[in-house]
């Protein structure tokens, strides 16, 4: 078997044949630590990120240090449960909140930083988004090519009226609502609002569309045309998608999938392509992984510790090419 992505070694388990010494390793560390922080390349950046909400004195940590890296022209989701920080994330990405501390930068924007007539531009034109209802994506007394050009005509864009229009039409082609464009939003069904509403948000040419649960409202067959909608433009247009959900299904129709559990992001899940040499055959293939913040701490998946009965502290071992994790047994001895 062959792969199109590179892995690391396997988890627990029989030590391999001869792997690097302890001073390959520290090499290795040293290394990594003179080279550029991958993090000057991403298009979005969230370093050590913070957000605490206060009511009536109360204050709760929505956000607690939460680190994200997101290439450009990635397609991803972000999946976490009701509470995780998953929305207020979402929401200080689209430049509608502001962290408490902590970094956060996209396409090149410093989101601490910018003043309320920055930001409005921000909106405008960096970020696209597509909201949950309908109701908030598209105005109901425009037909789908108005709602599309409106936002190129508020960015000041210096397309003329028709280059405007036809700049509605393609996206809304693109996307195969290309009949809708002489329909309002109550003509038109629940998965056709969502891919107009797709088209709105890539009108002005956003670096990043961020969406925020775009399928939640739609049945599975009508989910899986609106991810193809954002698999487009991704492909064809080039755009980063960040689709923020609940729904753990979302894995399989992206590359990458970040898990966000009590305000950090805790696991990713990587999908790659395996190709069988002989046959030509491809499979895809998800492996998942555990994020290591910067004091070392990571959070394991629920569902490994409790089939193994992992409870308030684990045995750790240092092998020359990975850690070994196990049940605490100490009590046995």
């Amino acid at each position: 078997m062959t792969t199109t992505d590179s892995v690391g070694p396997a988890g627990p388990g029989p030590t391999g044949p001869a792997g690097p010494s302890f001073a390959d390793l520290a090499q290795r560390a040293a290394d990594r630590r003179d080279r550029p922080a991958y993090g000057h390349d991403a298009l979005i950046t969230c370093d050590r990120l913070v957000r605490i909400f206060s009511t009536d004195g109360v204050e709760v940590q929505a956000l607690q240090g939460l680190d994200l890296l997101v290439r450009e022209g990635e397609l991803m989701a972000l999946v976490g449960a009701s509470g995780s920080g998953k929305s207020t994330l979402m929401n200080i990405l689209a430049g509608l909140d502001t962290p408490t501390a902590g970094a956060a930068r996209v396409a090149g924007h410093d989101l601490l930083t910018m003043g309320a007539k920055d930001r409005l531009g921000y909106r405008r034109e960096t970020v696209g988004f597509v909201w949950q209802q309908t109701a908030r994506n598209l105005l109901p007394y425009l037909t789908a090519a108005q709602n599309v050009t409106l936002p190129m005509q508020l960015g000041g864009s210096r397309k003329g009226r028709r280059a405007q229009a036809q700049r509605a039409l393609e996206l809304l082609e693109l996307l195969e609502v290309a009949e809708c464009r002489g329909r309002r939003p109550f003509q038109m069904s629940g998965g056709q609002q969502q891919r107009v509403a797709i088209a709105v948000a890539l009108a002005n040419d956003p670096a990043v569309l961020l969406a925020d649960e775009p399928t939640g409202e739609l049945d599975s067959h009508t989910a899986e045309q609106i991810f193809a909608a954002f698999r487009t433009a991704n492909e064809r247009l080039g755009t980063t998608i960040v689709i923020v959900t609940h729904d753990q299904a979302v894995a399989g129709e992206v590359r990458r999938t970040v898990a966000i559990r009590d305000g950090r992001t805790s696991t990713e899940v990587l999908r790659r392509t395996e190709v069988d040499a002989t046959t030509g055959h491809e499979t895809v293939v998800a492996r998942e992984y555990a994020m290591l913040d910067r004091a070392g701490r990571l959070q394991l998946p629920a569902e490994y510790t409790e089939a193994l009965g992992m409870r308030d502290r684990v045995a750790l071992e240092l092998e020359p090419d990975h850690i070994g994790v196990w049940p605490d047994d100490s009590e046995h001895h």
